[in-house]
């Protein structure tokens, strides 16, 4: 039976890839079917060797190395049609973007698959059953992932180590390591279940197996000492090393073409749910998305209403377009404001998203009647530089929407960060998996920023994290209302800075190979 499916060549290239690849979605946010991939990465890997070898005969219709990209390029295509699929939901808001549905849903998993396709393609034919080909499977992966996380404007979404967002225990490391040479280690160990059936010695087996549990478990250990090191150390802060912060989640219908009236009533239930107390120093964090359409100089006009129910004693903080009338520059920015709505402060995103807040080769593409998918015609403006907002004893590193995916961010802060403010609108997602992914990012910035995270989402995840990547409050997808705490300032000097321990490790796994691959052809 197994022998009749290994020599479908229908199964082994096209079927079986694309199958493994589309159950990877479970192992993500909110299915967290971790252990899902000690069986998909190890099963990927053997075809791979698997087709290698057999292709000059089995498979002798086709080059062998077109075969090697194939089984990759189905194995992505899958794991992207089934990780991303709901980006589609975005494009049901406007009926002129319903024609895009199935480039979203199809062509975007097409084209990301080639990371994977043109990776096995060039690795697939040194792999063989023995433990230096599972290093140089494992860093090639992973480099595939930095690669795709870097090119264009990068696109960094469910690496796998995002399979661990549940496991707060096992992240620790990411503050000394980084992303990348994370997810290195982690798909490592994922894949460390093929020696089973590779032709070495038991022993060895066993001694393979052994490390790797070993690894896992020190990652765990080192990770259980940090978290419980740091509920002492929060303990210990006084009241002036924190903030009283409220996050609010309105959960607004996401509409086009939202009169001034609309945008009045939207304001006035933010303020409602912001509940101020005129005696206390509070920061209010309202979310992405909240007056779309508008521009900060349009909504000023409700100052009044800001004056009236704010005092001296309190911060807003909310997303907005703003527009440099002097350059005809728009921008999606965070601003933080006085109680009279005067901005102290201003960040202007400068990771957009593609044909969502701009449009690629926007001379060309608006001719034919394309436009970005929020709301109005222009593209916006891709910020300067990347900027905290800084008042008083506040240092706060802003992200905006899916700036949250981004590592580099984190690496790039200033080295005074104390809190990190991601706002959203995750609405663009209804009720699919996307707001699930998207909020699974944010703990892992918290913990590689070793600083508390604040996140608030209209129709998303609306979040309190702590500096190790705990959820300490949170309202649920389509809640609506306030959370809010004394918010612990913590500035932390330990963090990755950049992604040099990851080539480092590359280096490593490659050399392993490469002096492996050299004892093997001395025994020929």
């Amino acid at each position: 039976m197994i022998e009749k499916i290994l020599n479908n060549r229908l199964l082994v290239l096209y079927l079986i890839p694309f199958c493994l690849g589309v159950l990877t979605v479970f192992s993500f946010q909110p299915f967290n079917l971790s252990f899902l991939n000690f069986f998909i990465l190890p099963i990927f890997f053997l075809l791979i060797v698997y087709v290698n070898k057999r292709s000059k005969s089995t498979y002798r219709k086709k080059p062998f190395r077109r075969n090697l990209f194939l089984l990759g390029f189905i194995f992505g295509f899958g794991y992207y049609l089934s990780g991303i699929f709901w980006i589609a939901h975005s494009l049901t808001f406007d009926v002129n973007f319903k024609i895009l549905i199935p480039f979203a849903i199809f062509f975007i998993p097409l084209f990301l698959g080639l990371f994977t396709g043109l990776t096995v393609f060039i690795i697939g034919q040194f792999l063989n059953y023995n433990f230096s080909s599972l290093l140089l499977f494992s860093s090639s992966i992973a480099f595939s992932d930095f690669i795709r996380g870097k090119i264009l404007t990068g696109f960094p979404w469910n690496l796998w180590s995002y399979s661990w967002s549940w496991f707060t225990e096992f992240l620790q490391i990411l503050n000394l390591i980084g992303l990348y040479s994370f997810n290195l280690i982690v798909i490592t160990i994922f894949t460390i279940p093929a020696v089973f059936f590779f032709r070495i010695k038991e022993f060895k087996k066993f001694l393979i197996l052994s490390f790797s549990i070993l690894i896992f478990f020190l990652f765990y250990l080192f990770g259980t000492f940090k978290i419980n090191t740091n509920k002492a150390i929060i303990n210990y802060l006084k009241k002036d090393d924190k903030i009283y912060t409220k996050v609010v989640s309105p959960n607004f219908k996401l509409e086009y073409n939202t009169s001034i009236l609309q945008i009045e009533k939207k304001l006035k239930k933010l303020i409602k749910f912001s509940e101020p107390d005129p005696q206390k120093n509070t920061l209010f964090v309202w979310p992405e998305g909240v007056f779309a359409g508008y521009t900060f100089k349009e909504i000023s006009q409700f100052s009044h209403l800001i004056e009236k129910n704010f005092n001296k004693n309190h911060y807003i903080l909310f997303g907005v377009n703003t527009l440099k009338e002097e350059e005809s520059k728009y921008y999606n920015s965070l601003v933080l404001v006085d109680h009279k709505l005067n901005v102290l402060t201003q960040y202007n995103k400068i990771k957009l998203v593609p044909f969502g807040e701009f449009l690629p080769f926007e001379t060309f593409l608006s001719k034919i009647g394309l436009k970005k998918i929020t709301q109005g015609h222009g593209s916006f403006s891709k910020g300067v530089s990347q900027k905290n907002l800084v008042i008083n004893n506040l240092n706060i590193l802003p992200m905006i929407c899916y700036e949250i995916i981004f590592t580099e961010l984190v690496q790039k802060a200033d080295k005074k960060t104390n809190l990190v403010i991601n706002i959203s609108e995750d609405a663009w997602f209804g009720n699919t998996i996307g707001p699930h992914q998207h909020f699974a990012k944010a703990i892992f910035r918290s913990i590689e920023s070793d600083t508390f995270l604040i996140r608030s989402a209209n129709k998303g995840f609306t979040s309190i994290i702590n500096n190790k990547g705990e959820i300490i409050k949170q309202l649920n997808i389509n809640e609506e209302g306030s959370i809010e705490m004394y918010i612990p300032l913590i500035n932390s000097e330990f963090r990755n800075k950049n992604d040099l321990i990851f080539f480092l490790l590359l280096f490593t796994y490659l050399i392993i190979f490469l002096i492996f691959k050299e004892k093997n052809n001395a025994k020929k």
